[in-house]
């Protein structure tokens, strides 16, 4: 497929983009740095500006696509990552004005130009508590999609605001429109420079839900969205399977959600951040848990 794909430069974007690439699809990334990794087209761009947007979804990918003779291809997909990543990064207005105007002019510009795709991330932080001012619990375990997406903060309201946005062009257009609701994302590096901390510390991960994505795993989840049509507009949780701690599920209940209702039995080692969603309507598969780089400390 040839794809545009905002924010390819970012921490998730600079894995993802070359694991779409791996499974043969041509990757254009719009972002305002460049990502330097063989074979990427890049072009430097604002997504706030709805100007550039459209430029950007009607230009060419690079020299070769002028030979033929033909005008410029059309995209088959756009995969939306570009944001403001996190609170405390920019002013709160801001990291919303650029996350909403961004995602709404993405958007805007790829179904009026036909585009029948997009997959657009938006965050683990909608429910409400990652962010949240003290602690706060979740209304049952294991989270689905279904849990209620009340956050405080600008940036987890941006992402709420962007997946109405998504199923409103949705709704205009008929593209198939998923949005990813994806958990903290970890690097490979991070295997080695945090799991560590986190398997002695399992406190620190409690705004995450004990629960982790890997960025190559994230990759999988974004080409079975490519691949998967006529959903028409859905959000999936985006997470692995397994604890981001070496804790047992009941070990963690216990300890932490020991007065939150449990919604469904779960596994011993099951995930707080249900992926079932995923797993069953796209057919994503983890690859990569956490005890295949980072010893357990359990032995």
């Amino acid at each position: 497929m040839r794809i545009l794909f905002t924010g390819g430069s970012g921490k998730a974007g600079r894995v993802v983009v070359p694991y779409l690439m791996a499974q043969g699809h041509r990757v254009l990334n719009v972002d305002k740095v460049a990502l330097d990794v063989p074979g990427v087209d890049n072009l430097i761009a604002d997504i706030t500006d709805s100007g550039q947007m459209f430029n950007a979804l009607s230009a060419y990918a690079g020299f070769d696509e002028l030979e033929p003779g033909t005008g410029v291809p059309k995209f088959d997909a756009v995969v939306h990552f570009a944001a403001v990543p996190r609170i405390l990064m920019a002013p709160d207005n801001e990291t919303y004005r650029v996350n909403v105007m961004g995602t709404y002019n993405v958007m805007e510009a790829a179904t009026k130009l036909g585009i029948r795709k997009i997959v657009f991330a938006s965050s683990e932080t909608t429910y409400g508590i990652c962010f949240a001012d003290g602690m706060r619990q979740p209304e049952y375990i294991p989270l689905d999609e279904e849990h209620p997406v009340v956050p405080e903060d600008s940036y987890a309201m941006s992402k709420v605001v962007n997946e109405v946005t998504g199923r409103s062009f949705h709704q205009r257009s008929g593209a198939d429109i998923y949005g990813l609701r994806i958990n903290n994302v970890i690097s490979p590096e991070q295997y080695e420079s945090d799991f560590p901390v986190w398997l002695e510390n399992p406190d620190m991960r409690r705004r995450n839900f004990f629960a982790y994505i890997d960025a190559r795993d994230l990759g999988q989840i974004v080409d079975r969205c490519l691949k998967t049509d006529g959903l028409g507009f859905q959000i999936f949780n985006a997470s692995n399977d397994d604890h981001s701690v070496a804790l047992t599920t009941p070990q963690i209940i216990e300890r932490y959600y020991a007065d939150v209702p449990l919604a469904r039995a779960m596994g011993e080692e099951e995930t707080f951040y249900s992926n079932r969603k995923a797993r069953e309507m796209l057919g994503f598969r983890q690859e990569h848990f956490w005890r295949k780089y980072t010893r357990d400390p359990r032995g």
